[in-house]
C-alpha cells in the first residue's frame, strides 16, 4: 500500500487499556482559560514517569460550557482510578484553583464519581459553600478576585492509551514538516489527544532496557545513527524518525486520528522525502488493542 507514492507498512500500533476523564476549564475569556489548560496538562507526556497522559482536546464556545463563558477542554488519562484521583487533586488545585477567574466542570457524564470540588473545596478553609442544580453539586471556594466554582465530582471511563505511527523520512525538516501536517488534522478528531510536546515524540522506545533499573528505553531499531551498529529497522535514505503517540477515550476515536493523521503526514508524498509509515508495536504482547494500518487506511 502507498499514499502518494509513500509505503504503508503492513504493521500495527499496539495499545492498552487506560481511565480517563474529561474536564471543562472556563475563565473570563479564551486566554485565562488556556494559561489553566496548558499549566494542568504540563509535563504529562507519558505515564512512565508523569503518572498520567494529558492534553487540550479542544477549544469550547461559549455555548458548550457550563457557565457560557470561554473554555477549553482537556483529557486526562491514567492506569488506575486511584492514579487518575490523585492527578485530578494536585493538577486541577495547583493549575486551575490558582488561575485568575477559573472555574472547574465534569466534561463527562457517565461512569463511576471521582473526586473533584469534593476534596478542593477544604482549601476555603471552612468558608467554602455548595450549591446544588439539579442532581449536580457545585462547591463555591473564597479566592481573592472572588471565588472558584469547581463541580463536586467528574466521571471516569475505560480508555485506550498508545495508538501510535511513525513517520519514516529522509531528513529532521521533512519529518517536522509531516508531523506537524498530521497534527494539525488529528486537532480536528474529538476524544482524542496527542500528549507529547506539540503532538510529537522524538525519543520512541522500547520495553526494558540493558539497565536493569530502567523500564524503558531509546528503539534503537529506528535510531538513524545506529543503522551501521545494530539490526536496523530503516531503510539507507532515512535520516530522521518522529513518532505520533494518540490516546483516545474510544479504539474508533483512535482509528479516526490515526486515518486522518496518516493521509494528512503523506501530503508532500514520496518526492517530498517522506519514505513509509510505520507504527510502533512489542510483537502484540503488551496490550490487547491492535490499530492495524492498512485495515485502517483502505
Amino acid at each position: 500500500m502507498k499514499i502518494n507514492g509513500v509505503f504503508i507498512e503492513d504493521t500495527f500500533a499496539e495499545a492498552f487499556p487506560m481511565k480517563a476523564t474529561r474536564l471543562i476549564i472556563t475563565a473570563h475569556n479564551a486566554v485565562w482559560a488556556n494559561h489553566a489548560a496548558n499549566a494542568l496538562t504540563g509535563f504529562a507526556t507519558s505515564v512512565i514517569a508523569c503518572g498520567c497522559e494529558a492534553a487540550i482536546e479542544r477549544q469550547l464556545k461559549r455555548s458548550e460550557t457550563p457557565d457560557g463563558r470561554p473554555g477549553v477542554a482537556v483529557l486526562l488519562f491514567a492506569m488506575s482510578n486511584k492514579e487518575l484521583t490523585k492527578q485530578l487533586q494536585n493538577r486541577v488545585g495547583q493549575c486551575v484553583l490558582t488561575s485568575p477567574t477559573s472555574a472547574c466542570y465534569a466534561g463527562i457524564e457517565t461512569g463511576d464519581p471521582l473526586p473533584l470540588g469534593k476534596t478542593l473545596r477544604y482549601f476555603g478553609d471552612g468558608y467554602q459553600i455548595s450549591k446544588k442544580l439539579g442532581a449536580k453539586r457545585y462547591w463555591r471556594v473564597p479566592v481573592m478576585d472572588g471565588e472558584f466554582v469547581c463541580e463536586e465530582t467528574t466521571r471516569v471511563t475505560k480508555a485506550v492509551g498508545g495508538g501510535n505511527f511513525l513517520i519514516l523520512a529522509e531528513t529532521q525538516a521533512q519529518a517536522l514538516d509531516a508531523s506537524e501536517r498530521a497534527i494539525t488534522a488529528m486537532r480536528k478528531v474529538r476524544e482524542v489527544i496527542m500528549p507529547f510536546p506539540g503532538g510529537v515524540v522524538r525519543s520512541g522506545s522500547k520495553v526494558g532496557s540493558k539497565y536493569k533499573t530502567l523500564p524503558a528505553s531509546t528503539n534503537h531499531r529506528y535510531c538513524p545513527t545506529l543503522k551501521g551498529v545494530v539490526d536496523s529497522a530503516l531503510p539507507e535514505s532515512v535520516g530522521a524518525v518522529l513518532e505520533i503517540v494518540i490516546d483516545g477515550l474510544t479504539s474508533e476515536a483512535i482509528d479516526e486520528a490515526t486515518r486522518v493523521g496518516i493521509r494528512a503526514a503523506c501530503t508532500r508524498g514520496r518526492k517530498g522525502g517522506i519514505v513509509a509509515i510505520s507504527a510502533g508495536n512489542y510483537g502484540g504482547n503488551l496490550g490487547p488493542f491492535h490499530f492495524k494500518l492498512r485495515q485502517i487506511l483502505k
